[in-house]
């Protein structure tokens, strides 16, 4: 959002114009060529991690609320969006968010966390290296027994696709929430597949307090950022 106000006491906002086709759409057709598949969710883990620095979880990961832009992949529509660990309004109503990118734990009643939209993002890239969902089911009610009690199906024999990509897939999709990975560390690990940098505008939440000695920042942020820079 760029800009908000009232003209002639009618509320406004100012968003970003995006244009391009969804991601669902351009899954209709099949599978996508793994190397777009990994680059695309290496964009909305990035994406995502920018969220969840903020302490916001999206709840809704799903192609049609990716769109592919000429200037890459963008995370759409966080109208359900909530703060991290935030009690859904109502206990005992639907679980918000699409049956098949929902994370077993929330059907479980517990709340939405980075990790609940990790397991959306493992879903989207499964979806996109294979053309269908880790699980076959014929009902809405049985997909979600299928997502909280079995594991994924195998992704298939995808040549030439790297190991660590499959693992992190798999790791996702993993049943308990602290086996799956974090936003950033998935941005990382699938850019650094297709050799593509990915941009993660992280705000920092630390303090940097500078020793004098050392010149050196001491927060856990400014070591971050000093391990960068001597990394390059």
């Amino acid at each position: 959002m760029h800009d908000f106000g009232t003209c002639a006491d009618q509320p406004y906002i100012v968003m970003e114009l995006v244009e391009g086709r969804t991601l669902g759409e351009h899954l209709r057709t099949g599978p996508l060529d793994w190397r777009i598949a990994v680059r695309i969710c290496a964009e909305v883990s990035a994406g995502l991690a920018a969220a969840h620095a903020e302490h916001v979880v999206h709840r809704d990961i799903k192609p049609s609320n990716v769109m592919l832009t000429p200037s890459g992949a963008k995370v759409l529509d966080f109208g359900i969006a909530a703060t991290v660990g935030s009690a859904d309004p109502d206990p005992d109503g639907p679980v918000m968010g699409t049956p098949a990118f929902v994370a077993p734990e929330r059907f479980a009643g517990h709340p939405a966390t980075p990790a609940t939209d990790m397991f959306a993002v493992g879903t989207l890239l499964y979806q996109c290296l294979s053309g269908r969902l880790p699980w076959t089911a014929g009902s809405p009610s049985e997909l979600v027994e299928a997502t909280c009690k079995l594991d994924p199906e195998p992704l298939p024999e995808i040549d030439a696709l790297p190991p660590e990509v499959a693992d992190l897939c798999s790791r996702c999709l993993a049943k308990d929430p602290a086996d799956r990975p974090t936003a950033l560390v998935a941005a990382l690990l699938l850019g650094e597949a297709v050799d593509a940098r990915v941009y993660v505008p992280l705000r920092d939440l630390a303090p940097v307090v500078v020793s004098h000695w050392m010149d050196e920042p001491t927060s856990q942020a400014g070591r971050h950022r000093a391990a960068d820079r001597r990394t390059g």
